[in-house]
């Protein structure tokens, strides 16, 4: 099936490991997994960079395998999750830089066109996370306000 806004119809993507229990030599105990987590996430790192970050330093490839809870339940547990979702708050950013670029140059058509598929997406995206309670009702994307939320 086609994408909604792309020319891909390519079903391919990357496939976790079939094994889901942590790996037999990795050392780390999961407390020291939640702890670098979490100390992660104080810095301001997402949760998708995270788990890039202990793939390649730590060589865990599945959190949940060491830990049993994903890195995004980890945070909320712990009170550090992000208040805006990971998807969301990418495409607004996205949205953003389209506007300040559409500043600079009014005439990029395509531009103006891709900005609406974008804004769509973030609407639609916003509608499905204030039905499943992971933004407030209250919560409203507006272009004029929108870099003050990716800030």
């Amino acid at each position: 099936m086609g994408r909604m806004y792309g020319k891909g119809k390519g079903i391919s993507a990357s496939a976790i490991p079939y094994k889901r229990t942590a790996p037999s030599w990795l050392k780390k105990d999961p407390k020291e997994v939640v702890d670098d987590v979490c100390k992660m996430a104080r810095k301001g790192i997402k949760p998708s960079a995270i788990g890039v970050r202990l793939r390649d330093s730590y060589g865990i490839s599945q959190v949940k395998a060491v830990t049993g809870n994903k890195i995004l339940r980890i945070l909320k547990k712990q009170g550090l999750a992000p208040e805006i979702p990971e998807d969301l708050w990418y495409l607004i950013k996205k949205a953003v830089v389209m506007r300040k670029h559409l500043e600079r140059n009014r005439q990029d058509r395509d531009c103006k066109f891709r900005l609406i598929m974008v804004e769509s997406k973030i609407h639609r995206i916003a509608r499905y996370y204030k039905k499943a309670r992971q933004l407030p009702p209250t919560f409203k994307y507006e272009s004029s306000n929108a870099a003050a939320m990716v800030s």
